[in-house]
């Protein structure tokens, strides 16, 4: 294969290099305030792309299909809201006996209290060619459903108690998500021939959007002051979430490929990927809302800044095995028929 074949087929995984690289050599462009205006170009313009796309792409049927897969989003939110907070808490007493400051111990159970992103759980499944349409209503079925249980589960695991802005994040979120969706599918009713025979690429769209998200997250990364920890604490911080990121895929993808799941190779791709990754978007304001007045509210930010970078990054590397796997896994299911 040639060094051009090579690159046109692995473009995407040398886009994040080359984003990240950027990012670490300039990370003032990409930051919040900085001349990109990540909080209103990612927040606000990019994910509303990214649910326009998906509702411009997806059948109205296969939409509908994903509303009626309770199983399916039962063993998500569990999994995201449940599970995951529990699994920490037992981990941090753990943990408790390492050297990691204490503090970046209760960021680490802050992230897992945190809901579902509305953007890169749903960008990776369409990667893969995974079940999008689960994966849209987990992320934002999860995203609006952790407004009011993130702020309870911080309570009943930190303590942690305030006033959250249900309406200004619920309203974000209806705008950002519901509000894209529905004219997409608008739209695709009037365009429904043309996409058919046309066949626009909006998974290389929705790819370039997520290289936009993953250079900003980084700008962002770099250029916190807090990152600047005990260079120890930061790094066992960064194996364990490596870790349990790592962890998690693998758990989702064996229950929901065991014998009687009831579950196709491509919901298994929705599932691990809306169970495993949290949201940075809804996290960071929650926490500066949860923790007002923390003179540690940065310690406690540390871990989520590391994760949402870490899930994005650990994801777009594995697409091409996840998609591979869902590959073969489809072709055995059509010659058993």
């Amino acid at each position: 294969m040639g060094v051009l074949a090579t690159i046109r087929k692995e473009w995407f995984i040398i886009g994040i290099v080359l984003v990240i690289l950027s990012a670490k050599v300039q990370p003032s462009i990409g930051v919040r305030g900085g001349p990109l205006k990540p909080e209103i170009t990612i927040a606000y313009i990019a994910v509303s792309l990214i649910f326009f796309n998906s509702g411009l792409s997806l059948k109205t049927e296969e939409l509908t299909s994903a509303l009626l897969h309770v199983r399916l989003h039962l063993f998500v939110q569990s999994f995201t809201l449940l599970f995951f907070p529990l699994a920490v808490w037992l981990l941090l007493r753990v943990l408790a006996l390492t050297a990691i400051d204490e503090w970046l111990l209760r960021g680490l159970q802050t992230v897992s209290c945190m809901p579902p992103p509305v953007s890169s759980a749903v960008i990776l499944t369409k990667a893969v060619g995974g079940n999008e349409a689960a994966a849209i209503f987990n992320s934002a079925f999860g995203s609006f459903l952790g407004i009011v249980v993130t702020p309870v589960l911080l309570l009943l695991f930190l303590g942690s108690s305030s006033s959250v802005p249900f309406t200004s994040i619920f309203s974000q979120l209806f705008m950002t998500v519901v509000v894209p969706l529905i004219l997409g599918q608008v739209c695709r009713s009037f365009l429904r021939d043309f996409l058919e025979r046309k066949k626009p690429p909006f998974g290389t769209i929705s790819s370039f959007v997520l290289l936009m998200i993953i250079y900003t997250t980084f700008c962002d990364t770099f250029s916190n002051p807090n990152i600047e920890l005990d260079p120890t604490s930061l790094l066992l911080v960064a194996l364990t979430i490596f870790s349990i990121q790592v962890s998690f895929m693998l758990l989702t993808f064996t229950f929901s490929t065991r014998s009687g799941s009831g579950f196709s190779p491509a919901d298994t791709v929705a599932i691990i990927f809306c169970s495993t990754h949290k949201s940075l978007t809804l996290g960071i304001p929650m926490l500066k809302i949860v923790f007002a007045g923390y003179e540690h509210l940065s310690l406690i930010s540390v871990p989520l800044l590391i994760y949402h970078p870490a899930q994005i990054l650990l994801g777009s590397v594995l697409v091409p095995t996840i998609r591979s796997w869902m590959t073969s896994r489809q072709k055995s299911s059509l010659l058993l028929r």
